[in-house]
């Protein structure tokens, strides 16, 4: 007793109350992320790209507010880059101000610059993280929705029924959790119809980036194409698609697992984590 009164009188000098302090220790969130920047299209060409400054800084600022800690983790362990078509006051309700803001949150994310090597996290502990954040960008395209092992991060989720939760191109990365991922998706590039071998989200309601939508970022290519639409994989996967209007809000719960649809979907995916994660506690 003695001690805990020393160490709130402690606390109370610093400035910082027994409520904050209890808030800075909510847990722990996984954030996965594409390491790579260059996203291949149809005859050889690439494109520029990344995660998308909203969708992952909106539900990075809203987490850390609710006392989790964001551990970072790529594939290889390589920096993740920021898609410069995300850096735009158009998906922070045109204010400037706002997305300056969100751009510091990021900067100064722990691992932001070095983050955890996926290998390294699954020889870890699991079971001290409570859930999984993926944003998106088209990023997730090139090195997660075709990894072994983000299959394995996912079935750990999965089978705990920790919240996962992937916006925009992010929710692609679900199809690495069945046998054979990159098969699929060489099916899927041939222009196949390809068959989902063991896929652990069959059947769940989902949505991801939107047909309609993906023919608008496709329009600013100069007459290139991207290798296959995303939407229309979940679907040949077997998930159940939930779309809005285009760029309308649109997030999708199903058991587990959170899905929001576009870039203006990132306030409502952020509240849905938090709604699971706090009933998880």
């Amino acid at each position: 007793m003695r001690l805990a009164k020393y160490v709130t009188t402690l606390l109370l000098c610093l400035g910082i109350s027994a409520t904050t302090q209890a808030a800075e220790t909510h847990g722990r969130i996984l954030v996965l992320l594409s390491g790579e920047n260059q996203l291949p299209l149809k005859e050889g060409k690439t494109y520029p790209t990344g995660y998308y400054l909203n969708e992952f800084g909106v539900p990075a600022d809203g987490l850390q507010k609710a006392g989790y800690e964001l551990v970072l983790v790529t594939p290889n362990g390589q920096a993740p880059s920021v898609d410069q078509r995300s850096v735009n006051p158009l998906y922070f309700g045109g204010n400037n101000a706002e997305m300056l803001r969100i751009q510091s949150v990021v900067a100064s994310l722990p691992g932001i610059d070095k983050p955890h090597k996926l290998s390294d996290v699954l020889a870890g502990d699991l079971s001290e993280y409570d859930g999984l954040l993926i944003p998106g960008g088209h990023a997730p395209l090139i090195d997660l929705a075709n990894d072994p092992q983000v299959g394995e991060l996912l079935k750990y989720f999965h089978s705990a029924g920790k919240p996962t939760a992937a916006i925009c191109h992010g929710p692609i990365t679900l199809l690495a959790a069945q046998d054979a991922p990159q098969d699929f998706e060489t099916g899927l590039i041939q222009g196949n119809t390809p068959q989902a071998k063991n896929w652990i989200y069959n059947g769940y309601r989902m949505t991801i980036f939107a047909d309609e939508e993906e023919r608008i970022f496709e329009d600013s290519l100069n007459g290139d194409k991207i290798r296959y639409y995303p939407a229309k994989a979940m679907v040949t996967a077997g998930g159940e698609l939930s779309q809005a209007k285009a760029w309308s809000p649109n997030v999708v719960v199903d058991r587990e697992l959170i899905t929001g649809q576009n870039p203006f979907s990132d306030h409502a995916l952020t509240k849905a984590l938090l709604e699971q994660l706090q009933n998880r506690r």
